[in-house]
């Protein structure tokens, strides 16, 4: 295990402001209490899932109860009735959540977050607890009626949903390089938005300091789509004590911590795999440890979810830590350990899932003991996502003052695009969030020499170090080294020089030597833990040695994961031994 994986407190920043959020208690109406449990959970909640036809956000006499909506309590899942009422157990402390319906939207909040849950907390988030982010405020006794509304709204089995994770800002000039690569990225694609359904950020939503929340919510918002989020290790209340009480501030802005919605469809299930060990498992100026778990309580919820669910239903599955990650699949800080048991329950669906943590670009196919294979039609398709933040916002600033911030296996920062068809058929594509968004791959040329320049020669540029001009007699001994960024297990890469035969490239699993020379030539602005990392997606062939003096053209030929093409090429000159190309 490294540090920044498994210890998820870094110093805040010192008189860091507080939040001032209010309680997401406004979906209940005012309503005289119910009785109380009798302190072992078996008080009683109920309410209507009706149709807001005015918008008001509080059920009016013409808004008609909606049935067969589901409603859990975070374990037991039910069905609205002919009228819309449900009823569910709650123990002293619940949160309640509607699971939307595909032909419905919910509704949003003046912060432009969706609104689906209650949270039933009745003295609030205990004082003595001493938290630096407030959390929640007292709700008060359970109401007598939890009611939501949703807004009808026509949805097709065609849309795209946008895919953040690890915006990881740590303060409010990294939440602008947000605002200014991704969000900007975002709201570039005009022409596509049209189709994006949704968003949602998995984790790692900031960088301990949660005070920036409110200012995280109204940047998104500008997206102008329902944008959903689930916490990361990094979204952790780290005075709590274990993980009842850590994501008191993550509730107090978006609500219910895990859950689930559907659309187009598709199911969608948010869940929380941030098992939080305690603030006494904490470390000089860093908060406590955590593992990746999903837990019983989760585990029974998705259970009963799915006994709802027609079996030929898609399922994706947003978490935080990755199911298996390639920086070890048995590390219980960057991958889940009982990833087996959720899929079992999901064992014999269409499905695929998606995560972020390690700020790698990875696709996994798992097996039903949860370890990593090859690719085959009965084995579950995991994505790590590209972080936003890449490199935890490292790098070299660009023309614009923002940090480059390449990810550790060579990725640009950046995103991608869940893209739905028929409501059963999905890809995904990486949008980089600063470059050039049609390029999906980076391609050098690397001698055996390169390493030692590493780490002398200060002046030396990446493009010399890396560059397309090599002496003949280096022909045969440099390889040609291609990062096909959302590349994987099902991916195929050519090389082509000139008009000779193809030749296919092999994948190798160790560290872009690109990013590796960026943060050896960099590390004044590079953060102390971030060092370059074996890439699961990097392709390698080495130069024919009777390549001649010249100029020659390389071109990249790949097929993705899903067997989508691309292209890239660049120029290499062969000098003579007069230092000529030609």
């Amino acid at each position: 295990m490294t540090d920044h994986t498994t210890l998820t407190r870094r110093t805040t920043l010192a008189g860091a402001t507080a939040l001032a959020l209010a309680p997401l208690a406004a979906l209940a109406q005012d309503a005289p209490a119910a009785g109380p449990g009798n302190g072992q959970g078996t008080a009683q909640v109920t309410g209507f899932v009706y149709e807001d036809r005015g918008g008001k956000g509080r059920r009016g006499p013409d808004d008609p109860g909606l049935p067969d909506v589901l409603v859990s309590n975070g374990r037991e899942v039910v069905r609205t009735d002919a009228q819309g009422r449900y009823a569910l157990p709650v123990g002293d402390e619940a949160v309640i959540f509607v699971i939307k319906p595909t032909g419905h939207a919910l509704p949003l909040g003046a912060d432009g977050l969706p609104r689906f849950s209650y949270l039933h907390q009745p003295a609030g988030t205990p004082a003595d607890l001493s938290l630096r982010y407030p959390g929640i405020a007292p709700t008060g006794p359970l109401p007598s009626s939890v009611d939501f509304g949703l807004v009808r709204s026509p949805e097709i089995g065609d849309f795209d949903v946008v895919l953040f994770t690890d915006p990881q800002p740590e303060s409010h000039a990294e939440l602008t390089f947000v605002r200014d690569t991704a969000i900007a990225r975002v709201l570039g694609m005009r022409d596509e938005l049209g189709k994006v359904a949704f968003g949602m950020t998995t984790g790692d939503v900031l960088f301990d300091d949660l005070s920036l929340y409110p200012r995280q919510n109204r940047l998104i918002a500008q997206v102008s789509v329902p944008w959903f989020h689930i916490g990361g290790n990094h979204d952790v209340n780290f005075e709590a004590p274990d993980a009842r009480h850590a994501r008191e501030t993550f509730k107090r802005s978006f609500g219910a911590p895990y859950y689930a919605l559907e659309h187009g469809g598709v199911l969608f299930l948010m869940l929380d795999n941030v098992h939080y060990l305690g603030a006494a498992t904490a470390t000089s100026g860093r908060g406590g440890r955590y593992e990746g778990r999903i837990g019983e309580r989760q585990l029974a919820f998705i259970e009963n979810l799915l006994r709802q669910t027609p079996t030929d239903r898609l399922v994706v599955v947003a978490m935080h830590i990755p199911l298996a990650s390639d920086l070890g699949p048995d590390d219980p800080g960057i991958s889940t350990a009982d990833r087996a048991q959720l899929l079992r329950l999901l064992a014999g669906r269409p499905c695929f899932s998606v995560s972020g943590h390690t700020h790698t670009t990875e696709h996994h196919y798992l097996g039903p003991d949860g370890r990593p294979g090859a690719p085959g039609e009965d084995a579950h398709h995991h994505h790590v996502l590209t972080a936003v933040s890449g490199s935890w916002w490292s790098g070299p600033p660009d023309r614009r003052g923002i940090a480059t911030a390449d990810s550790r296996d060579g990725t640009p920062h950046g995103f991608h695009v869940l893209s739905v068809t028929g409501g059963r058929r999905f890809t995904t594509r990486y949008v980089p969030a600063s470059d050039d968004a049609d390029r999906q791959m980076r391609i050098v040329l690397e001698s055996q020499f390169h390493g030692d320049d590493l780490a002398r020669l200060p002046e030396t540029r990446l493009y010399e170090l890396l560059g397309a001009t090599i002496p003949a007699e280096s022909a045969g001994s440099t390889q040609v080294v291609v990062n096909l960024f959302d590349g994987g297990p099902r991916s195929r890469v050519v090389l082509r020089i000139g008009d000779r035969p193809p030749v296919p490239m092999t994948r190798v699993r160790r560290p872009d030597p690109f990013v590796a020379a960026l943060y050896a030539r960099n590390a004044a602005t590079k953060k102390s833990w971030v060092k370059a990392e074996p890439c699961s997606h990097l392709w390698v062939a080495r130069l024919p040695r009777d390549l001649g003096a010249g100029t020659h053209r390389l071109t990249v030929e790949a097929t993705d994961e899903y067997g989508r093409p691309h292209r890239d090429g660049l120029v290499l000159e062969v000098l003579d031994g007069a230092g000529r190309a030609g």
